[in-house]
């Protein structure tokens, strides 16, 4: 019998996503890549929607990498025109070993304008994947996913609040990230992390940020550069292809 899989992500999105799936389908199962790189508060707010959605997350894991910097300093690779490294290692690897070709993959695209275009091309690039999106079958967006847990009493995690357009990554910023807002941002908000980060990323040679059409380093990013649009990819099926893009 085909498993149905819940990604899910830590978000709003996905934890709405999970809640109604899991409304219509008791056995579905939520799955999450356990990365070493998240937000203390993401565990609390994991843990508010398994209450919630009255279901365990089922963590996938590295076999061979313990955290995205574990990843960084064995591969010596952060990102480039190949993508994340530690995308492939983290959340790739595990899902490949994790997933069989009948499962059905639930995700918490939001019925937003850039969600609904990018599970088009999930479906269009991996016709092989039977994919369902209920939050654009129902309309939902983005702002309505906030709503519907803060209604159930539960508190987005911390860094929405910080103004990050999700809550992933933030022991080390998103290496696929290229916007130099969401590394300002980044900056303001974790100045020790992103001194690390910004110490590897010179270490390897590698320039995670564009400034005026130019890859730069982000330590060389303006101590007065906005904030106001920190851009940053998800991670989900889609990564490898928006990566090649760059």
């Amino acid at each position: 019998m085909a498993r149905r899989l819940i990604w899910f992500s830590q978000g709003a999105a996905s934890a709405v996503a999970a809640k109604l799936t899991l409304r219509d389908d008791p056995a579905a199962i939520m799955v999450r890549c356990e990365t070493g790189n998240e937000h203390p508060d993401n565990y609390r707010f994991e843990q508010d929607v398994v209450k919630w959605v009255n279901a365990p997350v089922t963590l996938l894991k590295s076999d061979e990498y313990e955290s995205v910097k574990d990843v960084w300093n064995k591969t010596r690779w952060m990102a480039g025109i190949n993508g994340a490294r530690c995308t492939v290692e983290m959340k790739v690897a595990p899902r490949l070993k994790f997933q069989r070709p009948d499962d059905i993959h639930v995700f918490g695209y939001t019925a937003d304008g850039d969600d609904v275009r990018r599970a088009k091309r999930l479906r269009d690039n991996y016709p092989e994947l039977t994919v369902e999106t209920p939050l654009i079958d129902a309309g939902i967006t983005k702002a309505s996913c906030l709503g519907f847990i803060e209604r159930a009493g539960i508190k987005p995690p911390a860094t929405y609040a910080m103004g990050f357009p999700n809550a992933n990554c933030m022991g080390t910023g998103c290496v696929k990230a290229t916007s130099a807002d969401y590394w300002s941002l980044y900056r303001k908000h974790f100045p020790a992390e992103f001194a690390e980060t910004a110490r590897h990323s010179r270490e390897l040679g590698v320039r995670l940020c564009r400034m005026h059409d130019e890859r730069r380093f982000i330590d060389e990013i303006p101590e007065d550069w906005p904030t106001t649009n920190p851009i940053v990819p998800t991670c989900d099926f889609l990564c490898v292809l928006a990566e090649a893009a760059e």
